[in-house]
């Protein structure tokens, strides 16, 4: 079986270890601590993950987060993967710091890059995680916030959190996904 495991970012030095590349930051711990590589490819890095005889695709587009879904697309159908095979990993301000929320399918919330993600497949009917980066901006600065440093307490915290995050794609490939949920959504 085949999966693409899709994790939104923006590429970047500027971007690196900012909360808006939550997705980009769990695939890089993915990717590490199985001694893979990403590759520059069209539309993102990828590299493929292998794990008890599945094999994942790893994505993180390079169309920035708003244009996700360009990436998204042509990657399932280079690799001849199915929808229900599909995995999106994003930030999402909504959700306090490290809280993890997995859903097969519903409404972008908000998220430019799983708007995108919808418009161009035509359907919100695939899995998502949505990690928690909190939402402690003054008025009006939303954008400064998401693409800001974490900080010192969150950078103490998501090890722990993103580890919990690659586990969760494990089970997804493993189990499926309303398994993983029952595993992984934060009480």
């Amino acid at each position: 079986m085949k999966y693409l495991i899709a994790g939104l970012g923006n590429f970047g030095e500027q971007y690196a270890n900012t909360r808006h590349n939550i997705g980009f930051m769990v695939l890089d711990t993915l990717a590490g601590v199985s001694n893979i590589s990403f590759e520059d490819r069209r539309y993102g890095f990828v590299t493929n993950y292998r794990y008890r005889s599945r094999t994942c695709v790893l994505l993180k587009p390079t169309t920035y987060m708003n244009l996700s879904g360009r990436a998204v697309n042509y990657w399932l159908q280079k690799e001849k993967i199915p929808l229900e095979n599909l995995f999106v990993i994003v930030d999402d301000l909504a959700l306090p710091f490290g809280t993890v929320r997995i859903r097969a399918r519903g409404g972008d919330g908000g998220h430019n890059g799983l708007y995108n993600i919808s418009q161009v497949l035509g359907t919100q009917a695939y899995a998502r995680l949505r990690f928690g980066i909190g939402g402690d901006y003054g008025s009006g600065d939303q954008v400064g916030y998401v693409l800001g440093e974490l900080s010192p307490e969150e950078k103490q915290v998501l090890p722990e959190r993103i580890d919990r995050v690659v586990d969760s794609v494990r089970s997804f490939v493993t189990v499926g996904i309303e398994r993983t949920m029952n595993l992984y959504n934060n009480k």
